[in-house]
């Protein structure tokens, strides 16, 4: 067993966050930073829990979900090849794997909205200590490295808190919302968390 977590730069283990002055939103699981260019939203279910949160700007969206994961190692490289197959199942264009700035990714394409076009999608995946932080990017931030910037370095300063409770590996930690804040009664599927 890991006892304390291998330095990074982040994404940070709540052991390992950072004594910074960086506004974060709180959504139990996960302390996302608070930025320029993009606000916060909670995704919910149909059963109004939160399951993900979303970072939206003008060029774009990154959708963070957290993970149960093993004590002892990732599960990433197993979650990466189960995307890759479900982006390449009936698709014209074919996922690919790509070294990015938090190891391997995969990149590829989704159908946009109207389901006759494609929308870029990059996929990024950290291991940490008996959690995995999946990040969806979508749109041109998948595509063009310097607008997703912005989004590099709010995934840089996530905290996460995985808790004590036993949960199944891959199944989602639990999100709450931030305190004082609410989901409207029949949402869609999404509250603003911060804007």
């Amino acid at each position: 067993m890991r006892e304390t977590p291998e330095a990074t730069t982040g994404p940070f283990d709540e052991r390992d966050a950072p004594e910074d002055d960086v506004a974060r939103v709180d959504l139990g699981a996960l302390q996302i930073p608070v930025g320029e260019g993009y606000d916060i939203r909670v995704d919910v279910n149909e059963e109004q829990q939160v399951i993900a949160a979303t970072l939206a700007g003008p060029d774009g969206t990154m959708q963070l979900g957290v993970f149960a994961a093993p004590r002892n190692e990732g599960i990433w490289d197993e979650v990466r090849d189960e995307i890759a197959q479900s982006l390449n199942t009936g698709r014209k264009s074919a996922a690919a794997e790509q070294d990015g700035p938090f190891g391997t990714e995969l990149h590829g394409n989704l159908p946009d909205e109207t389901g006759r076009g494609l929308v870029p999608v990059r996929f990024i995946g950290v291991d940490g200590p008996r959690w995995f932080l999946r990040a969806m990017l979508a749109g041109p931030v998948a595509a063009d490295q310097a607008l997703a910037e912005r989004f590099e370095d709010a995934l840089r300063g996530v905290v996460v808190v995985r808790g004590n409770d036993p949960l199944p590996v891959r199944e989602p930690v639990p999100l709450q919302l931030p305190s004082g804040i609410e989901i409207p009664d029949g949402a869609p599927g999404s509250a603003n968390g911060a804007d």
